[in-house]
């Protein structure tokens, strides 16, 4: 893989979406129009390395999601089998991605357990090591930080410039969901440990988490929370910014 093919593959996509708006939306075959950006998606996605297990998980998120919106248990299995293959393209990108989408299934299913385990079999391929689920604090793996490689999407970049401390505000919110509070807590703080940390917006958000990770617990679990209440970091307004923005 060459340093121009994330380009080539995310030029692609876009030149989809352009046709999909302009074009395909004004053709009908039957009673239905042409999805030129899933087509792009798939194909772009079946071609090789890291670039194309994150297009494969985007893909499997669209559509993870699809299932949980709609209810509707086929388009989820579809989603799950596809991101099963972008984790085995890249499993430091996928393992968080199908946990993070899958945040929200009820806290007793196979769904949200298997939701759980992938975020921590993600900090076990970002440290070549199997974390310790009783005590997780990374300070220890901070030397293993890079911006090379696979590996790379487990520390902040120019794409992310909070991955890290989005991530285990996530993943402290699962973890308060399941019932963990006190691990939770070693959780949240190890989005600390990050060199951006201080320039980080949702500190305010961490803070406040450590303080009702054990009141959040029953918060977390609700299917409809109020309008004041407390949510996961999926159902939030930061649940993209909170990794992404500057």
């Amino acid at each position: 893989m060459t340093g121009i093919d994330p380009l080539k593959a995310g030029g692609l996509v876009l030149l989809a979406a352009i046709v999909q708006v302009s074009l395909a939306e004004w053709i009908e075959i039957g009673e239905a129009h042409p999805d030129v950006v899933l087509v792009t998606l798939v194909a772009v996605s079946l071609l090789r390395g890291p670039t194309y297990g994150a297009v494969l998980g985007f893909l499997a998120g669209i559509t993870l999601a699809e299932g949980i919106l709609f209810q509707d248990a086929a388009l989820y299995d579809e989603g799950s089998a596809l991101f099963a293959q972008g984790i085995a393209a890249w499993p430091e990108f996928n393992y968080f991605t199908a946990g993070y989408t899958a945040s929200t299934q009820p806290v007793g299913s196979e769904r949200f357990r298997e939701a759980l385990e992938a975020q921590w079999l993600n900090l076990d391929v970002c440290v070549g090591e199997k974390v310790d689920r009783a005590n997780p604090d990374y300070r220890r793996y901070m030397r293993l930080e890079t911006k090379e490689g696979p590996k790379r999407v487990c520390w902040n970049s120019w794409i992310a410039p909070h991955n890290f401390e989005g991530f285990f505000l996530n993943f402290g919110d699962m973890l308060v969901k399941a019932g963990q509070p006190d691990v939770a807590l070693v959780m949240y703080r190890n989005a600390k440990h990050a060199r951006e940390y201080a320039m980080w917006r949702y500190q305010a958000v961490l803070e406040e988490r450590i303080g009702n990770a054990a009141k959040n617990v029953e918060a977390f679990r609700r299917a409809e929370p109020g309008p004041d209440a407390a949510v996961l970091m999926v159902r939030s307004t930061f649940a993209c910014m909170g990794c992404h923005q500057e």
